[in-house]
This record gives C-alpha cells, structure tokens and sequence, in this order.
C-alpha cells in the first residue's frame, strides 16, 4: 500500500543519511514553512536573527516536515521552525539524531482532514469512507491525526486508496474532484474546507488524545556545538511570542509576518488566531518539554508502528529532547 511502501522508504534513506556537518560558522540555514504565519516571522523579516546571532541567517521554505528532517539529515539545514512532532517522530525512530529544542505552536483547529462535500459523509457516516480515495502528506502531523480519526470512527484504511501529497497538491486535486478526502493544514486547509467538511473539530480531536503541536528542531551535534548560537536563536524567537501575545502589536506585526508568510492579511489573522504559542516557562513544565511531549511522542510512533508505517519506535525519547539551549535563552 503507498502509505506504508512511501514512509518506509523515506525511513530507510534517512537512516542510511550519515552525520550532519554544519555550515560554517559565520552562517546557518534555517527551514520554516510558507502559508504558516507565526510572531517569528516579524523578526525573520527584520533581520532580528542576524543581529542577535552575529551570523548570517539563511531562510528556506518546505512543504513538508519530512523534507526537513531530510535537510537535517543531509546537513542542509542547522535548525527547523515548525517541524510537526510526526515526521520528527518518524526521523528519530529510524535513528537519524535530530533533538527538540522547543514548542513552536499548538494548533489543533488548523490541522486536519476534509470530507468532499458531494459525498455528504460527516462523524455518523464516516464508515462510508472505506474504499475511497485519499491525499495525505505521509509522516506529518496530518497523517498521524488521518490514522487516529480513521482507528475512532473505525474504517479499515486497508481498503483505501492513500496516496502521499503535499497539502498544497492534496488541495489542488480535491478542488478538481480528484480525491475523496484529503488531509493538510494552514493555507491548504483552508481552500480544502471551500469543497468539503471536517469529521470532527479541534477540540473533537484534543478528547480524542489527539494533540497537534509543532516544535524547533536541530540535528543534535548541531545542539552540541553551538549551544550558544542556538539560545540566541531561540531567545528572539520567544521574544517575538511575547511581543504578539501581549495583543499591544498586532497592527505593527501582521502586515509584516502576512508578507513574509505569502498571504493576505485577512487569511493570516484567521490563520494565527487559531494558534497558540506557549511562553518559555509554558513549554519548560511538565504538559510539554518537561515529559509530556516524549510521552507524545511515543505515543505517535506507536500507532506508526500498529499502521505499518514505521518498523519500529524508540523505547523512549527522553534523549530526543533538549531543553538546554531553551533554559540559556529564558535566562538571557
């Protein structure tokens, strides 16, 4: 089945990746994602980052977490902004030595999966999804809330068609009709839900044990190495949360983080209200960094593992995350 044969794969040639070499040091390069507005972007767009960091910050956009890891892996990339917790999850449990470093976002209403509309099947109908067609960006955090939704309401994804698209890609072919379900988040979401309907809410999915956060992740040699660089990193980036938490700047950053996000100013707004970014001490307690985010973590590779996707998990990921720098930066 092309869920289980695209993962695996992309398990297998990430293990075979060898050691990460970082760029020199008078610059970085830093994944992030377009249509995926957030308060670190007004400081991206000002150069904040390379004025803090006293190096040159490179920025480049994906379209998918599991292209980062593979960045990562290949030494492309020092740090990703974002990264969904699945597709890190998958990099790790095949042995690639990437490392969480904080809570980029928690989002659980803009992350998700959509129904088309002329099929009129909602959450009393779902079983009627059996035999159907559907894009699903494989190894994220999509596919992981796919697989919980499916596992709830009971449908046999055996009987599926599942094929692996990027959510920009799943809803270009659900607008033509191409796809009976699709599954993505941000931007692509929302021209999804202009075709289709959700089975179930954010908040649905949270009783459900389904959390959708995102988080910053490095290769860990590149936290070794540069433990330093990396809390001036993330100093700015929890600066930049505070500052829009605060609701005293929203006019002064949205026009700027809309711009560097690729979208209008309205969509963005919609966009970001549905998101949450947990302060330092937030993320540093036990709900998050302090044991709940491993335990998450385990949590996800298990069902991988139950779906075929994965061959095997962690037995733990304690070591997959590294609250050092992010205790440098509080203290900064």
């Amino acid at each position: 089945m092309t869920l289980k044969s695209k993962l695996i794969g992309s398990v297998a040639g990430l293990a075979a990746l060898g050691a990460v070499q970082a760029q020199a040091a008078d610059e970085i390069t830093v994944a992030y994602f377009l249509e995926w507005p957030m308060p670190f972007q007004y400081a991206k767009a000002k150069g904040m980052y390379d004025e803090a960091l006293g190096v040159k910050v490179n920025w480049v956009s994906f379209d998918a977490g599991t292209a980062m890891s593979a960045a990562m892996a290949s030494g492309d990339v020092q740090i990703s902004v974002s990264q969904g917790v699945p597709p890190f999850v998958v990099a790790a449990s095949a042995g690639q030595d990437i490392q969480v470093v904080d809570v980029a976002v928690s989002y659980s209403e803009n992350d998700n999966c959509v129904v088309a509309d002329a099929l009129e099947i909602d959450k009393d109908s779902a079983k009627e999804l059996e035999g159907k067609k559907v894009g699903v960006p494989i190894g994220t955090a999509a596919h992981y809330g796919f697989l919980k939704q499916m596992d709830h309401f009971g449908v046999d994804i055996g009987t599926m068609e599942i094929v692996d698209m990027a959510p920009p890609d799943g809803a270009a072919a659900f607008a033509q009709g191409s796809l009976d379900m699709v599954c993505g988040w941000g931007g692509a979401l929302r021209r999804m839900k202009e075709h289709g309907n959700v089975l179930l809410t954010g908040a649905e999915k949270e009783e459900l044990g389904i959390l959708v956060f995102d988080v910053t992740s490095a290769p860990a040699n590149f936290v070794s190495e540069e433990p330093e660089l990396l809390a001036k990193f993330l100093k700015v980036t929890a600066d930049m949360n505070a500052m829009w938490n605060s609701g005293e700047h929203t006019d002064e950053m949205l026009p700027v983080i809309a711009k560097d996000a690729g979208m209008d100013e309205e969509a963005t707004a919609e966009t970001i209200a549905t998101f949450v970014f947990p302060s330092v001490e937030e993320q540093l307690g036990e709900k998050w960094l302090g044991g709940g985010a491993q335990e998450f973590m385990k949590g996800v590779a298990g069902v991988f593992v139950e779906a075929g996707s994965i061959p095997s998990a962690l037995d733990s990921y304690d070591a997959a995350v590294n609250t050092g720098p992010l205790m440098s930066a509080k203290g900064m």
